[in-house]
């Protein structure tokens, strides 16, 4: 992987080198760029795809603490460090809470968004001690104990063995510092109608995570055109569980940009 030195982090990302439109691509919680595979072999003919590791995940270290509003800088700066005046912003779950973010930011540098089953708002009271405890038991014990049901929420159907190898190797200390920001996070929800972008909403209907409302949330919101699509069975990662119909819906909005 490439590296860029980026607000005091070393931001690990891949290039796909495309000589067309930038696309930026923001992986979910305990992921990491190559989530995104399918999308670049899908787009890469016609778009330059970046895809990077968030701090605490791939190659790239979460030394402090830090919120989604730091990694929407993160994502910013390193449009910058490839002189990228404006891209297209996409990003699954924390990605999209990174991406909105950017979007508030530099409302001029995001040509377009695209929400792969994510949200505006905060965690569930209802679930988020059951994160808690989850996180509790991976920061003593090692991921074993509770990837099974981690894996269930995120990848449904997918095959996990990739990723339980992926997170064996996380930093228990990184770790922390991204799911703190995970939880603490702040509800923008009241300011989606500052971004007036066009945007693609992308949601699979067995995401387990993040309920469909949550994404009719961001349709409605959103000042500018926003678009819903509905992924039938996808899980809360549906670009991974379903990257057919995921890349159709991506390209043909992507391609009605103007």
């Amino acid at each position: 992987m490439l590296t860029a030195r980026v607000n005091g982090t070393d931001i690990a990302y891949a290039d796909s080198g495309t000589d067309g439109p930038a696309v930026v691509l923001s992986h979910g919680y305990l992921m990491d760029h190559t989530m995104f595979d399918p999308q670049v072999a899908a787009l890469a003919p016609d778009y330059r795809v970046i895809t990077w590791d968030e701090r605490g995940f791939g190659e790239t270290a979460a030394l402090r603490p830090f919120s989604y509003w730091d990694s929407a800088r993160d994502v910013l700066g390193l449009m910058d460090y490839l002189g990228l005046e404006e891209a297209v912003l996409g990003g699954m779950s924390q990605g999209g809470f990174i991406s909105l973010r950017a979007a508030l930011l530099a409302p001029l540098r995001v040509r377009a968004l695209v929400l792969i089953d994510t949200q505006a708002g905060q965690e569930d009271p209802a679930v988020a001690p059951s994160y808690e405890q989850m996180e509790d038991i991976w920061l003593a014990q090692g991921p074993e104990p509770v990837q099974e049901i981690v894996a269930s929420i995120i990848l449904g159907s997918v095959d996990p063995q990739p990723w339980f190898a992926k997170w064996a190797r996380l930093d228990r200390a990184g770790l922390n510092h991204s799911f703190r920001c995970l939880m603490d996070r702040d509800d923008i929800t009241g300011r989606l109608a500052e971004i007036g972008c066009p945007a693609l909403i992308l949601h699979g209907t067995a995401d387990a995570a993040i309920p469909m409302a949550k994404a009719e949330v961001l349709r409605d919101g959103l000042g500018g055109p926003a678009e819903l699509v509905t992924v039938d069975d996808g899980s809360h990662a549906a670009n991974l569980s379903h990257p057919d119909e995921v890349n159709a819906a991506l390209l043909a909005f992507l391609r009605a940009l103007p």
